[in-house]
């Protein structure tokens, strides 16, 4: 929560370089960068977590991102305030799959890895509201301030980690396993040869293209309909209102159902309240939508990640992570791009891409027919 609380630079960086006068195409090109640099930083942190523990991993990244956020405000040329903004991306991320890894390494069940994700997000959400709201305030004074409350807030992250964190010790068989397995395997190769991660992580980029149509088809949406950017704002704050109040109680309540199946219907639900977008012109009925979209949210934001803890082999946790992280950073950061793209050609052809693809989400989150004929057999 405190590291969400105080993560200000992706919300403000825009504002921040077109008041000091840089142009649209040169803040684009910035979040570019930055985008890819958080591809590299969730590949490179579930390395990290895997190698050298959860707690230093989270600690290199808090640490390196609060110096570098701090020094944002003193730069000049645009080519090292792209740079520097690009690092940040890839520090920012690094911890993230140790964080997963640290709840994953905490639980023993099923039930508690969905509990323990749960009240994850349920922290993280409450940080990212209260931060918006500081953010801003601290933006209407000083951007020097801002960037300097942000550099603060992970300053304070790292420390906390540092102090009480301890890695989950391995036992003497776990150890000589990841020992052996690191003499056979380079980076990442062994872990993609596992197929229902792969399956896993096609799923994931899919349904968060799908997902971020929300910060994209839905607010050109509003705008074609003759709404305001305010009540834009209203119907994302529906969202985060939602979100907060009823993800812990709709969490505990599909606990005990087949994760993939849940997968599947939330994913459903998310394209098709999304799709739905496109034929609405009035608040009510849009708001309608947000409710139906946002329950496909709440439905596979936090099983999404325990159902992958229960796929990895605990000394490659980090890996399967960060190879998570790594999907979901490109599902967001392609989606605007698509989106955006495949509007201006027509919003049907969107709202059409946006329901095909939620459809396709679904279907790459059931389980594969010949694993489950295999599951099966000894039955018959």
């Amino acid at each position: 929560m405190v590291n969400q609380v105080g993560n200000f630079l992706p919300v403000f960086i825009v504002l921040y370089l077109t008041e000091r006068g840089y142009s649209a195409g040169a803040a684009g090109l910035v979040l570019g960068v930055s985008g890819l640099g958080k591809v590299l930083g969730n590949a490179a942190g579930g390395y990290l977590a895997d190698k050298i523990g959860r707690r230093w991993t989270i600690v290199l990244s808090a640490v390196t991102t609060a110096g570098l956020t701090a020094i944002v405000p003193s730069l000049e040329p645009l080519p090292l305030i792209v740079a520097v903004v690009g690092l940040i991306g890839v520090t920012s991320q690094i911890y993230r799959p140790a964080a997963a890894a640290v709840l994953i390494d905490a639980v023993t069940t099923n039930q508690q890895r969905l509990a323990a994700f749960g009240v994850f997000r349920f922290a993280m959400n409450v940080g990212a509201a209260l931060g918006g709201v500081i953010g801003g305030v601290l933006a209407s004074t000083s951007y020097v301030g801002l960037f300097l409350g942000n550099a603060a807030a992970c300053l304070l992250f790292g420390v906390v980690v540092a102090m009480l964190l301890r890695d989950a010790p391995q036992s003497r068989s776990d150890q000589d396993d990841a020992d052996t397995q690191a003499d056979r395997a380079v980076g990442y190769r062994q872990v993609l040869a596992d197929r229902t991660l792969v399956r896993f992580l096609l799923m994931t980029v899919v349904a968060e293209f799908v997902y971020i149509q929300s910060t994209v088809g839905l607010p050109l949406h509003v705008s074609n309909v003759g709404l305001s950017p305010g009540d834009f704002g209203l119907l994302i704050g529906l969202n985060g209102l939602l979100v907060l109040v009823l993800e812990l109680p709709i969490t505990g309540a599909i606990s005990r159902y087949r994760p993939e199946y849940v997968l599947a219907i939330g994913n459903l639900i998310t394209g098709v309240g999304l799709a739905l977008t496109g034929f609405m012109s009035s608040m009510v009925l849009l708001s309608a939508t947000v409710l139906i979209w946002t329950l496909g949210e709440m439905t596979t934001s936090t099983i999404s990640q325990a159902y992958l803890g229960s796929l990895a082999p605990p000394h490659m946790v980090g890996r399967y992570q960060g190879l998570h992280g790594v999907a979901y950073t490109t599902g967001t950061g392609a989606g605007p791009l698509i989106g955006g793209a495949v509007y201006a050609i027509g919003p049907w052809a969107l709202w059409t891409l946006i329901g095909a693809a939620g459809l396709l989400s679904a279907q790459l989150s059931l389980p594969r027919r010949r694993a489950k004929s295999t599951v099966d057999e000894p039955d018959s």
